[in-house]
């Protein structure tokens, strides 16, 4: 379909037309959902209880550099102290239910992006649409390495600090599946979705909602949102808030030099 036709296209063609892609991409969530489903022990034993085992990666990290700068064994893990339980009927299926959407979700990003692209790229000119490929490769190359950090750094953080807390010893932490997975789910996506921050300021500042200038001058309230925001997600320690908030100070910096490139590159479009 060209720009000359979408252009005609009346509000209700234009809702038929998302109602389209939106099928495809819940469509491709199910096919890749129904396959991390089938693939049950490896979705549940490997990856969503690889951070509440002492033996996984982050841990072992954090121990060796631990050791390296002469702590001896202060950040290493030797056990978690609590259990996951399931107390409702339905509770383990509800459960594999759930982690399996969201793996068909992750999965799935880069065809969910496509098909975002291929809704708004009839109204772009010809040198936007050549763009697909990279601005598909790079959202999904920024969600993946989001949902990367959100796994392998404020999951084991989060589970570490909350798994260990204890208010007295007459208390064992006994924690829910629902709630279990709740987290690493939140945690995951959360960090996938914080880190398309380039991708929004490149959209938001082509539209002209937003400029260099602008998130400048408001870096500093932006700052305390990301601080704010990192001390929701991650246990309540500095250290762990530090760790989250630097990858997401870089990329406000990273989206305001971005933001600087498009508005550059549309007043030499202007020029010509």
């Amino acid at each position: 379909m060209d720009k000359n036709v979408k252009e005609e296209m009346s509000f209700l063609d234009h809702l038929e037309d998302l109602r389209w892609h939106l099928i495809r991409s819940v469509f491709a969530v199910l096919i890749t959902g129904s396959v991390a489903f089938i693939a049950k022990d490896f979705i549940f034993d490997q990856v969503l209880f690889g951070p509440k085992k002492i033996d996984f990666f982050t841990y072992e990290v954090l121990c060796n550099i631990s050791n390296f700068l002469g702590f001896d064994d202060s950040f290493c893990i030797n056990e978690m102290p609590f259990r996951i339980q399931s107390r409702t009927m339905s509770g383990q299926f509800s459960a594999h239910i759930w982690m399996s959407i969201t793996a068909g979700f992750i999965l799935s990003f880069p065809y969910v992006i496509y098909q975002f692209w291929s809704f708004i790229s009839p109204g772009l000119y010809e040198n936007e649409k050549s763009n697909a490929k990279g601005f598909i490769s790079i959202s999904s190359f920024l969600f993946f390495l989001g949902v990367l950090f959100g796994y392998y750094v404020v999951t084991p953080l989060s589970i570490n600090f909350l798994g260990s807390y204890s208010v007295s010893n007459e208390i064992f932490n006994d924690f829910d599946l629902d709630s279990y997975v709740g987290l690493v789910r939140a945690s995951v996506i959360a960090s996938g979705l914080i880190f398309e921050l380039p991708i929004i300021v490149y959209f938001l500042t082509k539209v002209g909602l937003i400029t260099p200038e602008m998130m400048i001058k408001y870096r500093k309230f932006a700052l305390i949102i990301v601080l704010t925001f990192s001390a929701i997600i991650t246990p309540p320690d500095v250290a762990s808030q530090i760790i989250v908030a630097i990858p997401i100070v870089v990329l406000y910096q990273i989206s305001i030099y971005i933001s600087k490139f498009v508005i550059n590159k549309e007043n030499k479009a202007l020029k010509k």
